[in-house]
């Protein structure tokens, strides 16, 4: 047997030299195929580190952020060459979707104040390729029920989407940590503090209340809201650095990137280099392995409650990883999933795939469960909305009716439509006429000829807005205002 193995091995070696060589021949091809890059693709702003993070106070960063903006105005927007120096490019000053000419530019850190000394505080960390823009309606209702909201730009987001190709997750958690120790500078060291993370945000809040449990110097959150969190991902991002491998050659600069394509969104890149994968990946990794040590240990008991919402139907993240790498391991501690089903009543019938209409009675564990479940669903026959509830520990489902129906011409929710209400002046259908972003991405009907419109059709198609938001900030705020407290 082992002459055997000598004989072969050479061959069995040589033959995996010729798959590894086709496979980069066919990501160096295929990458070369895409379009150029664009100075947005080529210039990486200095952040600061992990390092650094750890010693600065909110004024430093906001100070080190602003230089960022202003390296990528002084190397982006002023060196554009004619060709784009146009209305859909958002590095173009004169564009209507440059976010330098906003009254407020959302890609930036910002703090809401309310009116009266403030009760608790709230720090919101949006997504992955996304700015502090995707939770400020939430951070807009803190305030107004009395908490201070701290909306954090994570480095590497907000300016152009090459900086995400030289960032290290580790970097994020580290301003997370910055941004809590100012929102416990502010109101105190006994006042409520929540964190809210959408997406990655999501993942970063999580991890930062793990850290809080085995780190007595590290504030420990109060409560934790998580809106289509980042627990797990496709295995393919597993092996994301693979297809970056070209790059290491500078005529092969593309294939750093999945996608290259026009940034006509002021506040969220439509790029995606291969390194915003890689860095997802590892970030779930540590994730999961530290919850997983948590819950051997017994010691998940002191995690926060944690309110969830999800649907159950997300291209971006596992829906099936909230529950399974989180959920299923949690305590009874307070916490409760709340889960979007498809839409029953859709008349699409036969265009929806047949492994969707049961994915979301596949992914959760039998009652009891140690946590509480809402499931926000309808019937085939009716689009009228249902919350079903069950209780930790209890096997009955109670049921009410939201009266809120399904739009007939949504059939699930997205990853990227929780946080966005209908009239979201970028996002909704209905575009809040107060504010005008240049362009209104959820208000476009995405019906006429092909190869007219310079984003793709499931860009546009994918719905970007909550038709159910109301019921996703009113269950935010019956955390915020105690019952019967008449605020």
């Amino acid at each position: 047997m082992s002459r055997w193995i000598l004989r072969w091995l050479p061959r069995l070696a040589l033959l995996l030299v010729v798959i590894g060589a086709t496979l980069l021949a066919g990501r160096i091809v295929q990458s070369e195929a895409g379009p150029a890059l664009e100075p947005w693709h080529e210039f990486v702003p200095a952040e600061p580190n992990a390092a650094a993070l750890d010693r600065m106070d909110w004024n430093d960063y906001l100070r080190a952020e602003a230089g960022v903006f202003a390296a990528v105005r002084s190397a982006v927007t002023d060196r554009l060459e004619a060709r784009n120096r146009t209305a859909d490019d958002r590095y173009f000053a004169a564009s209507p979707v440059y976010p330098g000419s906003f009254a407020q530019d959302w890609n930036r850190s910002y703090v809401l104040e309310p009116e009266a000394p403030p009760k608790g505080a709230v720090v919101l960390l949006h997504g992955l390729t996304d700015s502090p823009y995707s939770l400020r309606h939430i951070a807009q209702r803190y305030r107004a029920l009395g908490y201070g909201a701290i909306g954090l730009r994570t480095p590497d987001h907000g300016t152009v989407p090459a900086a995400l190709t030289a960032a290290v997750w580790e970097d994020w958690l580290a301003a997370t940590r910055l941004a809590i120790r100012e929102a416990r500078r502010r109101v105190g060291p006994s006042a409520p503090l929540h964190l809210v993370g959408y997406s990655a945000g999501g993942a970063l809040a999580l991890k930062y209340a793990m850290d809080a449990i085995e780190d007595p110097q590290l504030t420990r959150p109060d409560r934790i809201v998580l809106i289509s969190p980042m627990i797990g991902i496709s295995s393919f991002a597993r092996f994301a650095g693979l297809a970056g491998l070209p790059a290491l050659l500078p005529p092969f600069a593309k294939a750093a990137w999945l996608s290259v394509v026009p940034e006509f969104n002021p506040f969220k890149y439509n790029s995606f280099p291969v390194n915003a994968a890689r860095q997802a990946y590892r970030l779930t990794v540590a994730l999961q392995t530290q919850i997983q040590r948590l819950a051997q240990e017994g010691r998940l008991g002191r995690l926060a409650p944690v309110l969830t919402f999800q649907s159950a139907m997300d291209f971006t993240v596992s829906a099936r990883a909230v529950v399974a790498s989180l959920y299923a391991l949690l305590p009874e501690n307070g916490s409760e999933l709340v889960l979007f089903d498809l839409n029953r009543s859709t008349k699409f019938g036969p265009l929806l795939r047949r492994v969707f209409a049961a994915a979301t009675s596949k992914m959760l564990p039998d009652a009891p469960r140690s946590w509480r479940l809402s499931l926000i669903t309808n019937t085939e026959d009716d689009p009228a909305m249902l919350e079903r509830v069950t209780e930790a520990g209890a096997t009955a489902e109670q049921s009410r009716r939201l009266g809120i129906d399904y739009p007939r011409d949504v059939y699930s929710l997205s990853h990227v439509a929780l946080p966005f209400p209908p009239d979201d002046a970028l996002y909704g259908p209905v575009p809040d006429p107060a504010e005008n972003f240049g362009v209104n991405l959820g208000a476009v009907a995405a019906r006429g000829e092909v190869g007219v419109l310079i984003g793709s059709l499931d860009s546009l198609t994918r719905i970007s807005w909550n038709p159910f938001f109301g019921y996703l900030l009113g269950r935010i705020e019956q955390g915020i205002v105690p019952a019967g407290s008449g605020n």
